[in-house]
């Protein structure tokens, strides 16, 4: 393992700004994992730390195949996870929206120019990202429905679900597009949850990454097979919104299975208690998405179902 420093920048006052890489194996440049880019994706640096420690062990053991070199970055945006603030702690910009970058711009517009150049050049690049609503999701893999990515490619993370991303104007900010956009083939895995820790959701998420990494001739693991991961539009994806404000409280989790009419959740009255409205299913399916803060604004997509 090769630990580097990716980009930094020099602090008056505090640590100097660090982004910290990890890499194993040589030869070309085969594979990025790119963790955080915000402060509060605390499960996004997590499983970097558990796939770290995983690739540590293949390298030992001689299983990082020749010719492949792999780095993994848990987190851009270190600043912003010490003081637990999403955005950059100055101006509120989102690291995410600052690609390519801009390295006589803005402060995350440099970060986000330092971090690609030394990433736009992999094979294939994989970001741990995290939904811009709080919330808890059915682990799944996405890609853009414009690019060099493609269906067969997201088949062999060995995911149950994969979700087409159509492309919109402000995703032409993100790393996602950018990696496409220099020849790299990249992907979104998105874990169970954002802020908290999930060892059952990291799990998934490491050996989805191992899946990959086997399937395409990278590492000696075993994997499992490319199989008929079920593949939605985001368009597909059936939405329930609140039209009350309040306290949100779920009857469902992630994951579950409803039938057309069955209660998903409340909206409480902050001061009196009543429930203000109970949220229902509109189709059967599966709860892809599930709000998970403890308040909620009208007019919110608070669930989102795969329908059946």
């Amino acid at each position: 393992m090769n630990k580097k420093i990716i980009y930094e920048i020099k602090g008056l006052y505090r640590d100097d700004f660090r982004v910290t890489g990890f890499e194993f194996g040589e030869g070309e440049k085969s594979v990025c994992i790119v963790g955080s880019s915000r402060g509060n994706e605390v499960q996004q640096i997590y499983c970097c730390s558990r796939l770290i420690q995983k690739m540590k062990q293949l390298e030992a053991e001689g299983r990082i195949l020749p010719g492949h070199k792999i780095l993994i970055i848990p987190s851009v945006n270190p600043y912003s996870v010490n003081i637990q603030k999403r955005f950059w702690s100055t101006d509120n910009t989102d690291i995410n929206r600052m690609f390519p970058g801009y390295n006589l711009g803005e402060t995350t517009q440099r970060i986000a120019d330092g971090v690609f150049r030394e990433i736009k050049d992999y094979k294939y690049g994989i970001q741990f990202t995290s939904f811009y609503m709080p919330g808890d999701f059915v682990p799944h893999v996405r890609y853009m429905d414009e690019g060099y990515t493609k269906r067969e490619d997201a088949e062999k993370f060995g995911l149950k679900y994969i979700v087409e991303r159509t492309v919109r104007p402000y995703d032409t900010a993100t790393l996602n597009y950018n990696w496409q956009v220099w020849d790299t083939v990249a992907f979104s895995l998105y874990t169970d949850t954002t802020e908290h820790i999930s060892g059952t959701g990291a799990g998934q998420a490491v050996l989805a990454v191992m899946n990959f990494l086997a399937n395409n001739g990278i590492i000696k693991y075993d994997a499992v097979g490319t199989k008929k991961s079920r593949t939605i539009k985001d368009t597909e994806l059936v939405s329930v919104r609140t039209s009350e404000s309040g306290f949100y409280e779920p009857i469902v989790k992630a994951g579950e299975e409803v039938k057309t009419g069955q209660a998903l959740a409340n909206i409480i009255d902050p001061y009196e208690g009543y429930i203000r409205e109970t949220l229902y299913a509109p189709v059967e399916g599966i709860v892809f998405f599930q709000h998970n803060a403890p308040l909620t604004y009208a007019n919110t997509a608070v669930i989102k179902i795969i329908e059946n």
